[in-house]
């Protein structure tokens, strides 16, 4: 009987707080961006394809100004490589800033106006999807040509269409097509794009789009 009440009393004991000492709540600094890869700076490079050479010269300070100023990363052209270079600050905020700018520059590269592609830096949620029309259908010759011009319609109207109803920008370069945007409306205008190459008529292809818009349009 007594050794039963001395082993409750050391339960007793055991349970009470104050005699546990517990060894203090460590306090760790946030790392810095720097900090993250063991003080070694990141490097990005961007190759520059020589029909978008002479834009980036004219649309430079576009570009330099907010990668520099604003997401506090390093950049300049080098002109032997033809290479856009990027590279990580003492001072830069964020580690993922080095990817959003080369994603940037690399829309600029792509075609997109520099006013549509620094959507990029500011908003977390947009992509760059790329594809080419024979990765949808084999067309050669006069084929082929009719189904650029059906993606683009008369004067740009079929992709300004497509563009203002999907909330994205669609840059038709040759037989490669770009598209900057979310990755729903992507598919939307993806999809839109897909059916005109297959040979749907304009009319078919923007009704389908109004559908599928009201759609997005309830859900969110």
């Amino acid at each position: 009987m007594e050794s039963s009440d001395a082993s409750m009393e050391v339960a007793v004991a055991s349970s009470d707080p104050k005699s546990s000492s517990l060894p203090p709540k460590p306090s760790f600094a946030p790392l810095k961006a720097q900090d993250m890869y063991d003080g070694r700076v990141q490097f990005r490079k961007v190759s520059v394809p020589p029909h978008r050479y002479s834009p980036l010269k004219k649309s430079w300070m576009d570009i330099y100004t907010p990668v520099y100023e604003q997401m506090k990363i390093d950049i300049r052209m080098n002109l032997k490589s033809r290479k856009v270079e990027l590279k990580t600050r003492a001072d830069t905020p964020d580690v993922s800033n080095l990817q959003k700018c080369a994603d940037f520059v690399q829309a600029f590269m792509m075609g997109f106006d520099v006013i549509d592609a620094i959507a990029l830096l500011r908003l977390d949620e947009l992509y760059l999807e790329s594809f080419e029309i024979k990765d949808v259908k084999t067309l050669k010759g006069e084929h082929l040509s009719r189904a650029i011009g059906r993606l683009s319609g008369k004067g740009g109207k079929t992709k300004f269409a497509i563009e203002n109803a999907t909330k994205t920008r669609i840059v038709i370069a040759d037989t490669k097509i770009h598209i900057l945007g979310s990755f729903a409306n992507i598919k939307v205008a993806r999809n839109s794009l897909c059916s005109l190459i297959l040979g749907s008529p304009a009319g078919k292809v923007y009704s389908k789009l109004r559908v599928v818009t009201s759609r997005l349009a309830e859900r969110f």
